[in-house]
């Protein structure tokens, strides 16, 4: 797996103590971007998605995984293979992406990887970074645009069902 780096105890990408994996490559390239180092995809360092599950269980106060970027869904396969071990052991996944979830989902309607990453993910922050939405004022989010999206009960009626983010 490409990725741009890992976090093992932040407190700033979802509640509690989270697991972050920045992702290596995006192809959305948004004006403002907080990474825009995780955007080349031949840049960052190749790492074995074992190790990073073998990385990712050594905290036991580990509340969640975060998968973010770079693009996550520009590495499905790999970011499936996380997010499903980090849920057979109680962790909560937590998704950002540069991408809508109806744009997800509308892709995703072949059962494609990007379906199965939906399907394990609880919360997802959809939307492209707009740097004259910049906001401080929303939890977990940089732009007024970005949404934090009920992902399960998304998947059932296929519109992004917001999240009360004080419910987070």
């Amino acid at each position: 797996m490409k990725i741009a780096g890992l976090v093992h105890d932040s407190i700033v990408d979802g509640p509690g103590i989270r697991y972050v994996v920045y992702t290596q490559g995006c192809s959305l390239c948004c004006l403002g971007c907080h990474n825009p180092q995780t955007w080349d995809f031949d840049g960052g360092n190749e790492i074995s998605v074992e190790k990073i599950i073998n990385d990712m269980l050594t905290n036991p106060l580990t509340d969640g995984l975060t998968l973010s970027g770079g693009e996550p869904f520009e590495q499905a396969a790999d970011c499936i293979s996380l997010a499903a071990v980090a849920r057979e052991r109680g962790l909560n996944v937590w998704v950002y992406t540069g991408k809508t979830f109806e744009e997800i989902f509308a892709e995703a309607k072949q059962k494609t990887d990007a379906y199965k990453l939906l399907s394990l993910t609880d919360v997802l922050i959809d939307g492209r970074y707009i740097a004259k939405e910049r906001t401080l004022a929303l939890k977990w989010r940089g732009s007024k645009n970005q949404r934090l999206i009920d992902v399960q009960k998304s998947l059932k009626t296929g519109n992004g069902e917001m999240l009360n983010e004080n419910n987070c």
